[in-house]
């Protein structure tokens, strides 16, 4: 984002209280993203995260358990609810709450969609390629956050890396150097 010219600046800051507060409503109006994130901290607060977090909870569970006539249905669920954890972690910057999620997605996945994930060929090629990148990165959130929250984690981390290591995925996951569980 460039710099205002310091001219420019000591202008705007000399304009009248009132002139100020319009221009920023107009520019803070402008950003979806920068809307939602000050609706959330000014008038949500902290309290509504874990409303937030159940809500995608609901999304998570739901869509992965029905019937896919293909591959590519779920993956295209998978990616739709993938952009929606990271809108949430952007919108609430809630890192374990995106790992959460995630991680709960993917062990969705493998517990409701065993047939789709169980071998490694043309149709679910691109499927099993999301999930073990989506895998890679799950690991990456996790090992970013505080040790304390690995250990919330690491029951569904380990489930997820042992369905993978027995999926079709196998060989994806040994590409990617994936563990086999979280350490």
């Amino acid at each position: 984002m460039p710099a205002l010219p310091p001219d420019l600046r000591r202008a705007l800051f000399a304009l009248p209280e009132r002139e100020k507060d319009q221009l920023l409503a107009r520019l803070v109006a402008q950003d979806t993203v920068l809307t939602e994130q000050l609706a959330y901290r000014l008038l949500e607060g902290p309290e509504a995260l874990e409303n937030r977090r159940a809500a995608l909870r609901t999304l998570v569970d739901d869509p992965v358990r029905g019937y896919h006539p293909t591959p590519n249905d779920l993956l295209v669920i998978l990616r739709q609810l993938q952009t929606r954890l990271a809108y949430h972690a952007r919108i609430t910057d809630d890192a374990f709450g995106e790992a959460e999620l995630s991680w709960r997605l993917l062990a969705n996945v493998f517990r409701h969609q065993a047939e789709a994930t169980a071998r490694l060929h043309g149709p679910t090629q691109p499927l099993l390629q999301h999930l073990a990148k989506r895998t890679h990165e799950a690991l990456k959130q996790t090992a970013r956050l505080h040790e304390d929250y690995h250990l919330e984690l690491a029951e569904t981390a380990n489930a997820v890396l042992a369905a993978l290591w027995q999926s079709g995925a196998a060989p994806l996951a040994r590409e990617l150097g994936l563990p086999r569980t979280l350490a």
